[in-house]
């Protein structure tokens, strides 16, 4: 995720959500989709499928934003925006767990650096793969390890196996997260994943790995 990132905005009133696609777009943004009311925001999540939602927690005068917040996709970030100082709705908003929370009017500043945020956060947890014609997008935290087979990979994650092309060495060099470690020339695994180990192995679920006997790993 970077300036390409897709933003939607779910803000309905009208000036506010050009006020702030404009913000968004003088630092460069340039994928930005609007929704001025719940139908349309969930269709924007449904086709656009956004990598970060700005969302306006009072909707028609309702706190709609909050019970759309239940239903945006998957690894979407959200970003709540309000005009009200309410304890009792912050609170509630909460509970949805945004990843940050902005006033009414917004300023450039804080708007940008909560992207901003987001992004980082974002490199940190995801890796982009090609598995053939098309650009598949990982969750780190759904990877157990990574093998390496001559030129090739074998990516495993909870529930299914990806393999690319690519070598151990570079595809090492694009995970961002400290949870991953190499503990094998042909093996890297997410330590947290890691539930027993011996002398010369460790387990993560009914998968067997080699260690080398020079890696350090506390579990």
């Amino acid at each position: 995720m970077s300036l390409s990132a897709k933003i939607l905005i779910v803000e309905d009133e009208i000036l506010i959500a050009d006020y702030i696609k404009e913000l968004l777009q003088s630092a460069h943004f340039t994928s930005i989709e609007m929704a001025h009311d719940a139908e349309t925001a969930l269709q924007q999540i449904e086709n656009f499928v956004p990598d970060i939602i700005l969302m306006d927690i009072n909707l028609k005068g309702k706190n709609t934003g909050i019970d759309l917040a239940k239903k945006k996709n998957k690894d979407a970030a959200l970003i709540f925006l309000t005009g009200q100082n309410d304890p009792s709705l912050m609170q509630k908003a909460l509970e949805s767990s945004p990843e940050a929370y902005l006033t009414k009017p917004v300023k450039k500043s804080d708007l940008i650096a909560a992207i901003q945020l987001q992004i980082f956060k974002h490199q940190l947890n995801y890796v982009t793969i090609k598995v053939g014609y098309d650009t598949v997008k990982i969750n780190l935290e759904e990877v157990l390890f990574i093998k390496s087979d001559s030129n090739y990979l074998d990516i495993q994650l909870l529930d299914k196996k990806y393999t690319i092309r690519q070598s151990l060495n570079t595809f090492f060099g694009e995970i961002k997260s400290k949870d991953f470690i190499r503990i094998h020339r042909s093996f890297i695994v997410n330590q947290t994943k890691i539930t027993s180990k011996t002398s010369s192995s460790v387990f993560i679920r009914n998968f067997e790995i080699p260690c080398s006997r020079n890696v350090n790993i506390t579990l």
